[in-house]
């Protein structure tokens, strides 16, 4: 049966809005995910001189290309698969189960992967500039984020559903985008920028984990086996603290091995990471609940990078 045929009728000719659809696939709320990454390469590369603004926009621009495509090939992915499919609505959250601008009619097919073509080579064309008329060293970061961003769900890799998605977001969101930024300004990356890195990529996984956890039942359906699917909830919302834990202990020994004691701020982090971790009660927390350790973790994140960047000038 083709996933068309498997969309409820009343959902499949739900009212089309181009407008909503591509809000949605831009998500705002998941792109500053990125953007902070970004603050915090860019904040360390302030350290070595004044900064570029138009190549940082650039920098912006191509990378936000990248988030969009990403997230619209995805729901083509997901919704073939029938993971999308697969949520109930008492399973959803605004952090999780997926954009659903197919399943809840909002975009058509042709217009979801028009957008996901227009961002890759929007995204593309922005690197290519960037490594003609700046920085060449930029290409390779460039190729493997959008390798990183399509194959995350695609074939033949479908990293996301053979268990490496985890680990290509906290690559992606920690040292690539934060290492890339670094490289547009100043040409070469730095060990004090690589170390701040990774608990911002740890946090990353760390938000992943805890959106992982209302989909587990229908990723599981669907035959996408995250590291969430195999432990099933309980074990991952008990893992989740460790996680955290190993972040912000990565972080407060940064101030000595990154040698740069401003970065101490990132700690300010700490107290929503925690919460989200108490609200997760160990894997017996309902979806509203689960939502809210959801919006804590993505706090904690963006405090760890915002923070944490902003220490970079205070040294």
């Amino acid at each position: 049966m083709s996933s068309a045929a498997r969309v409820p009728k009343a959902v499949s000719e739900g009212r089309r809005s181009f407008r909503r659809g591509l809000w949605r696939l831009a998500d705002p709320k998941i792109s500053l995910a990125s953007m902070a990454g970004i603050f915090l390469g860019a904040s360390a590369a302030a350290r070595g001189g004044p900064l570029a603004p138009g190549w940082l926009v650039l920098t912006v621009a191509g990378i936000f290309a990248i988030e969009v495509a990403k997230n619209a090939s995805g729901e083509i992915f997901d919704f073939d698969s029938g993971a999308d499919l697969a949520v109930r609505q008492e399973e959803r959250t605004p952090f999780s189960g997926g954009k659903r601008v197919l399943v809840d009619g909002l975009l058509t097919r042709g217009q979801t992967k028009a957008i996901a073509w227009a961002g890759y080579v929007l995204g593309a064309a922005a690197g290519i500039a960037i490594a003609l008329f700046r920085e060449p060293a930029v290409l390779l970061f460039g190729a493997a984020g959008v390798a990183l961003a399509f194959f995350y769900h695609a074939p033949p890799a479908r990293l996301s559903y053979r268990g490496w998605g985890e680990a290509a977001v906290a690559a992606t969101y920690g040292p690539l985008i934060v290492l890339g930024t670094e490289i547009v300004q100043r040409g070469r990356p730095s060990v004090p920028a690589l170390l701040a890195s990774l608990p911002l990529g740890l946090m990353i996984a760390a938000f992943l984990w805890v959106n992982e956890l209302p989909d587990r039942r229908a990723d599981e359906s669907a035959g996408k086996r995250t590291i969430v699917v195999r432990l099933g909830a309980r074990r991952a919302a008990r893992m989740f603290p460790a996680i955290v834990a190993a972040a912000f202990v990565f972080q407060a020994l940064l101030p000595w091995l990154a040698r740069v004691p401003g970065t101490a701020l990132g700690m300010l982090g700490l107290p929503p990471a925690v919460a989200a971790a108490l609200v997760l009660d160990g894997g017996r927390a309902g979806t509203a609940r689960v939502a809210s350790a959801q919006a804590l973790t993505l706090v904690s994140f963006l405090i760890l990078a915002v923070a944490g960047g902003i220490g970079f000038f205070l040294v």
